[in-house]
């Protein structure tokens, strides 16, 4: 059986992240879909809610071989504890594979891990969550590029701020 991992601090998924997920469920008998937290970050939301959000998404979307989790330690150790021989990362045409080379091969230095870069759908590649988050902190339809259950998660987020 081959298990790959799609990590990410998901904050919040986006339509983009869920493309990549999804799209990585038809290549592999396993995805697991790691909410990396990062001590450095301060989240939108807390990890519990990301992981909900992200079951949720993928439960609607029928994605049956994928696991949702999260790991505050080295994806390649999850990598290692649950047998995954590839990390999937998406992307986009804005310098993500400068970002991301780097990791990829310390990735496999560590744990002798392959990444395997799929590139963004051309519709969702202007989309992350950052992006996600300013248009909805200025009052913005985020409507499209996220699940429909984050679109009111995202507004009650920001009337508590």
């Amino acid at each position: 059986m081959t298990i790959a991992v799609c990590p990410g601090s998901f904050d919040p998924v986006t339509a983009g992240h869920l493309d990549v997920i999804e799209r990585s469920a038809r290549f592999f008998d396993e995805v697991h879909v790691v909410v990396a937290v990062n001590a450095a970050k301060t989240p939108m939301f807390s990890e519990d809610i990301r992981v909900d959000v992200i079951r949720r998404a993928l439960e609607k979307a029928g994605c049956t071989n994928v696991v949702v989790s999260s790991t505050d330690g080295l994806i390649t150790d999850y990598c290692k504890k649950v047998g995954a021989t590839v990390i999937v990362k998406g992307l986009r045409q804005n310098g993500d594979y400068e970002a991301e080379l780097g990791m990829a091969l310390v990735n496999r230095k560590l744990a002798g891990v392959e990444t395997l870069f799929l590139p963004a759908d051309p519709i969702l590649e202007h989309i992350s969550s950052s992006i996600v988050k300013d248009v909805a902190r200025h009052g913005g339809d985020v409507t499209g590029m996220v699940p429909d259950c984050v679109v009111p998660m995202l507004a009650d987020a920001l009337t508590q701020d």
